[in-house]
């Protein structure tokens, strides 16, 4: 049986495919973080074109959590409306919607708001030297995700991922390179993975539905994070209701990664059977072969793929064609169906 096409359910959610649009951020909000028109076609669009799972772009919990002064926002009330949109064109195209909660940590580029991070360390001198975070800015962000996950809820998204990945806020807590604490939010992994689990908790208090963590599995530095050291953090943490680990690469600290097809499958790998939980694979896989590929190897339970769904957003229709398998095609573009 093809894998990559087999339905998943998770806390009462069904996803009718393994096929998993990656968050990847638009820059295309106003710079008060709001939804825009453009937003509700893009996701339409890959939602129409047969995508099972589709995370949302890195959505700030906090206006200085933002990557950039364009990044969508989930941190007021103000925001539900226009997210709402969002969710109901997913919904209504077949597709079921998920949000990437996210703070930039030090790698916020607003400037006009204050930059933070667990340590006073800059990611490169093309970034601000973010302050370390007090206590009482902790408490602080660790609200902002509970209050974004009320939004998300009242939004209507079914999914949400917490993005503790790519050098962000919660990842800068998980990695030794940008967390020099001394206190118990710094040293050891128990430490290290505090301040993720205490977000787990909070935004468990609100949600109930499924619940992705996206972490880095390799900080491409030997003093750095490796998977076994992700797995050993996560399952610190897993029994607090994570559903899904969403595993990537990268992103901590100004290196270049020697990116090839499935580069950050075997990292996935390793966090599934060190854990026990079900993950997300992907990075550079393009064919519904590659994909299939890695689902009936068992080394990951669904595929996220990014580039490629910019580049083709009905990629899901002809990966089905391509490993003989049919699936229903919106009626309006019937005529247009791949042919033997």
């Amino acid at each position: 049986m093809v894998k990559l096409f087999e339905q998943i359910s998770i806390k009462g959610v069904t996803i009718k495919n393994r096929v998993v649009m990656a968050p990847m951020c638009m820059y295309s909000a106003d710079n008060d973080g709001m939804v825009q028109d453009w937003h509700i076609i893009h996701y339409a669009t890959r939602a129409l074109g047969g995508t099972g799972l589709i995370i949302q772009e890195a959505t700030a919990v906090e206006s200085c959590g933002r990557i950039s002064d364009r990044d969508l926002g989930i941190w007021k009330d103000e925001h539900i409306e226009g997210l709402r949109k969002i969710v109901k064109s997913i919904k209504d195209n077949g597709s079921v919607p998920g949000i990437q909660l996210a703070h930039a940590g030090r790698k916020s580029t607003v400037f006009s708001e204050p930059v933070i991070g667990p340590s006073a360390i800059a990611f490169s001198e093309e970034y601000k030297t973010p302050t370390e975070m007090s206590k009482e800015d902790i408490k602080r962000v660790i609200e902002a995700f509970k209050k974004a996950a009320e939004r998300a809820l009242t939004a209507g998204y079914e999914v949400i991922e917490i993005h503790a990945a790519h050098g962000y806020l919660i990842n800068e807590f998980l990695s030794p390179l940008t967390n020099k604490r001394r206190d118990e939010y710094g040293g050891s992994k128990e430490n290290r993975v505090r301040f993720l689990k205490e977000v787990l908790e909070a935004v468990r208090e609100v949600w109930s539905k499924p619940l992705i963590v996206r972490v880095t599995a390799e900080d491409y530095e030997e003093e750095g994070n490796h998977a076994e050291d992700l797995a050993d953090m996560v399952n610190l943490v897993k029994d607090l209701g994570i559903d899904l680990v969403d595993v990537s690469s990268g992103g901590v600290v100004d290196v270049t990664v020697k990116a090839y097809p499935g580069y950050q499958v075997d990292f996935a790998e390793t966090i599934k059977n060190l854990t026990g939980l079900s993950v997300i694979a992907g990075g550079l896989l393009t064919t519904a072969d590659q994909c299939e590929e890695v689902l009936q190897a068992a080394k990951a339970d669904m595929i996220f793929l990014g580039r490629e769904l910019l580049r083709n957003p009905y990629w899901t229709l002809k990966a089905a064609h391509d490993l003989k398998t049919e699936i229903q095609w919106p009626v309006q573009y019937e005529r247009g169906k791949y042919r033997e």
